[in-house]
């Protein structure tokens, strides 16, 4: 997959080492910043009561 993904990319090896990382960059965002604080409250383990 990372191999396809990297030939697909545009321009020479500093073109694709720029995209690679921003297309990186731009997925961290997205799980922290969208799936995650969506599936926060929806996990088993968040309900903790202590007695």
């Amino acid at each position: 997959m990372y191999g396809w993904l990297w030939r697909k990319l545009p321009g020479p090896f500093a073109a694709k080492l720029t995209v690679s990382v921003f297309l990186a960059l731009g997925v961290v965002a997205l799980l922290m910043f969208i799936v995650f604080p969506w599936l926060e409250p929806r996990l088993w383990f968040n309900e903790v009561a202590v007695n």
